[in-house]
């Protein structure tokens, strides 16, 4: 389909650096070749046409999740082909168009057979559904103090030729690592991730501010899933959490929905952190989009009940979250707008991920990678690199050719 063009009309467009209220999007060849307002459309014969009916559409930038395990059945630790595919089919639906494919303590067999699975299905990807822009490998260099549903059994000393040896199976695809700094070998592993441009996160971590801020000058620079397995805030010692709001060199992720992190914690978050250094995240396992029922994360059993994952002693075991309806927590619960909503979810992963020249914003010559959305901030239609993967069925809606 590299031949096909598009032309998106009558839009509300989040622009990289402006908002257009009566607009349009030209897309070719996988890419943005224009945007403008109505008034300014000079011809109308692109291939494809789209135009809503009844719905003041809005058009941002493809959403991307930098942790995320699985979804609609399938897990990265499966290692297959089908695996993947599945959650890259499936994704735009919640508005993803890209992703770090995330793996989970397991053996080291198991994390090396997903890792290369990544690494070959990376290199033969379709455009049409959501791109792998990396792997995130959390675990298994973690404490077991805050293991969470990281099996212990598999818990790992940091350790950079176990890493090295891995990241040569991933063709060095591993874009961001989790680990405990605070353990024997962390900050050796983590001045070693920085020295090669991988992101190094704390989470499932024990350390205090103090370990933070060491670690901080080693290299740290992320921290997974905040408030989750990891030492809280006190006021004595503000752990983990407070020297993530604080530490301004420390971009962090967030799951927002209500269930991993209360509402008024998402809004203090953000009130401390600002839209420029939050990461929406989904955390999902193979759950998400599929029924209440057990599942499998792991070689442990999951139950998910009424959207919330745990193990069978309670412990949190993921999310079935959605980044659309993450986007649309946030502007609730933190009473943001959607354009720094946007920066927190697509946007700011993009500059840390280093691909913010083709991702993360709607401008000219990035890749097409839009959602649009409706008045309700729902989705409407996603385009993962120029080709229209997910479109939504409704009786008042339509668009044409």
């Amino acid at each position: 389909m590299d031949k096909q063009s598009i032309l998106i009309k009558n839009i509300q467009i989040y622009a990289k650096d402006n908002h257009i209220d009566n607009g349009f999007i030209k897309i070719k060849n996988q890419q943005i070749e224009d945007i403008n307002t109505m008034e300014n459309l000079e011809n109308n014969d692109e291939d494809h046409i789209i135009e809503f009916q009844h719905i003041e559409a809005k058009a941002i930038p493809g959403l991307i999740d930098v942790h995320i395990h699985g979804a609609n059945g399938a897990d990265v630790m499966d290692g297959t082909e089908e695996a993947l595919h599945t959650m890259s089919k499936t994704l735009p639906q919640e508005g993803t168009t890209s992703f770090l494919a995330t793996t989970m303590t397991q053996s080291e067999e198991s994390i090396g057979k997903a890792l290369q699975n990544i690494a070959s299905y990376k290199d033969k990807q379709p455009y049409n559904e959501a791109e792998i822009l990396g792997i995130h490998l959390e675990g298994p260099f973690i404490n077991k103090e805050r293991k969470g549903a990281q099996p212990e059994e598999h818990i790992k000393a940091p350790n950079i030729k176990l890493f090295e040896k891995w990241n040569k199976l991933a063709k060095n695809y591993i874009k961001l690592v989790t680990l405990a700094p605070e353990v024997e070998g962390g900050l050796e592993l983590t001045k070693h991730l920085a020295t090669k441009g991988i992101i190094a996160s704390a989470g499932h971590t024990d350390a205090t501010a103090e370990d933070i801020s060491i670690a901080i000058d080693h290299g740290l620079s992320h921290i997974t899933h905040l408030y989750n397995q990891m030492r809280g805030f006190h006021h004595r010692e503000p752990g983990v959490v407070g020297s993530a709001w604080t530490q301004n060199k420390l971009i962090v992720e967030l799951i927002a929905d209500g269930i991993h992190s209360a509402p008024d914690a998402v809004k203090t978050a953000y009130h401390l952190k600002g839209k420029d250094n939050l990461l929406l995240i989904t955390d999902a396992m193979r759950a998400k989009c599929l029924q209440d029922g057990e599942y499998d994360l792991g070689g442990q059993k999951v139950f998910v009940n009424n959207q919330k994952a745990t193990l069978q002693d309670g412990t949190l075991a993921g999310s079935t979250l959605k980044l659309g309806n993450a986007l649309k927590n946030m502007m609730e619960f933190s009473e943001c707008s959607l354009e720094d909503a946007i920066m927190m979810g697509s946007s700011n992963a993009a500059k840390e991920l280093g691909v913010d020249n083709r991702k993360g914003a709607i401008g000219i010559g990035k890749d097409a990678d839009i959602v649009l959305l409706d008045e309700n901030n729902d989705i409407l239609l996603t385009i993962c690199r120029g080709e229209i993967v997910y479109e939504r069925k409704h009786s008042n809606e339509t668009y044409s050719n």
